[in-house]
């Protein structure tokens, strides 16, 4: 393990030796089967770097021929939005535009593992959209994505399973809502009703955590010892109406700040 997610991913794809141990992707040795590797990888880099004087199309090209891959070119610039921007030279592309001709890169060959680097970086919110459109349907497809983030809201929308480093040691990798488990992270149910009844009774439910009202609002913190259904039918049976449901759980970025003490 290293202590920073980049590292990790220079080793696994023998950009830089480690120093002790050894990894494997794909089942191959990262070290000793590299070019196999890279055959069958999408990658992109934290940094898009571009040849300035190059067009996006060429640079599409330029990974087809290194790959030996049947691509369509066009196709792969339409997936991420740079359809009319292909013959423009590069080195005159937005930051987001950059990282959008990253992106399709990786895409070239239908590769058999994606890894992707802070794959939003510098991307608008349609582009942070379109990103997690290609990682569903690359997965679908039946690609691996390991996505590396800091943007920890993004990984949590695409994952299936996440990996968290603290100091350079893997802390926990699971699914999240194994994760919630894990720390027994409590989730907040919030029922608005055309009446407050009394909610001794409610407190007093195994599980509830803490009840709190605002206005027309009953909010409720639980943990995994109770359903919300018992709960909204706690409710109901003291004649009240309930005219919305809402619930929040843990984040990913709670978990992150749960497992690793706080950021410490």
């Amino acid at each position: 393990p290293t202590p920073y997610p980049n590292l990790s991913i220079k080793i696994l794809l023998d950009f830089i030796s480690p120093s002790d141990g050894r990894a494997e992707v794909l089942g191959l040795d990262a070290q000793e089967r590299s070019l196999e590797i890279r055959e069958r990888v999408g990658y992109l880099p934290e940094v898009s770097n571009v040849y300035d004087k190059l067009t996006g199309k060429r640079h599409v090209e330029f990974a087809k021929d290194v790959k030996n891959a049947d691509t369509d070119v066009d196709e792969v610039l339409r997936r991420v939005g740079l359809e009319d921007e292909g013959d423009r030279r590069a080195g005159s592309y937005s930051k987001g535009m950059k990282q959008r001709l990253g992106i399709a890169m990786a895409l070239v060959g239908e590769p058999d593992l994606f890894i992707l680097d802070e794959p939003t970086t510098g991307l608008d919110p349609n582009g942070a959209r379109m990103v997690r459109e290609i990682v569903r349907k690359e997965n679908k497809r039946g690609a691996t994505v390991f996505f590396s983030s800091h943007i920890l809201e993004q990984a949590e929308k695409v994952s299936d399973r996440v990996g968290i480093l603290k100091g350079g040691e893997l802390v926990a990798e699971d699914t999240i809502e194994g994760l919630r488990e894990r720390v027994e992270a409590t989730s907040v149910l919030r029922l608005k009703v055309d009446e407050v009844p009394d909610l001794k009774e409610l407190k007093e439910i195994n599980g509830v955590k803490k009840v709190k009202t605002t206005g027309d609002v009953i909010e409720i913190e639980i943990g995994k010892n109770v359903t919300k259904g018992t709960l909204v039918d706690a409710i109901k049976n003291k004649g009240v109406q309930i005219i919305d449901i809402s619930t929040e759980e843990s984040s990913l970025e709670d978990l992150f700040a749960i497992l690793t003490g706080g950021g410490e």
